[in-house]
């Protein structure tokens, strides 16, 4: 489902909160909320905000490693391993 075709207005929201609650636990779709006609919000379930902010978080951690990457700053497997080992006092 488009996000363009989950638009409410808030005196919806107002008038149906439990039902729109409902709605967007099962259908995993956020919804705009308009106030004067014009887009204000969007709401979703906390559990579908869960799951975008740890998408978000996995694709900064991918981001920065591709930039160590190009930048050069990375080290070989064995060597993370050694390094690791030694920490631990294993070396």
């Amino acid at each position: 489902m488009k996000l363009s075709e989950n638009i409410k207005p808030i005196s919806y929201l107002k008038a149906n909160a439990a039902e729109v609650i409902e709605k967007l636990k099962t259908d995993h779709q956020p919804m705009v909320i308009t106030q004067n006609g014009e887009a204000a919000m969007v709401i979703q379930s906390v559990a579908d905000y869960e799951q975008t902010q740890e998408t978000l978080a996995l694709l900064k951690m991918l981001a920065q490693s591709q930039q160590a990457l190009a930048e050069g700053k990375t080290v070989s497997s064995a060597e993370a391993f050694s390094r690791l080992r030694e920490r631990r006092g294993l070396a």
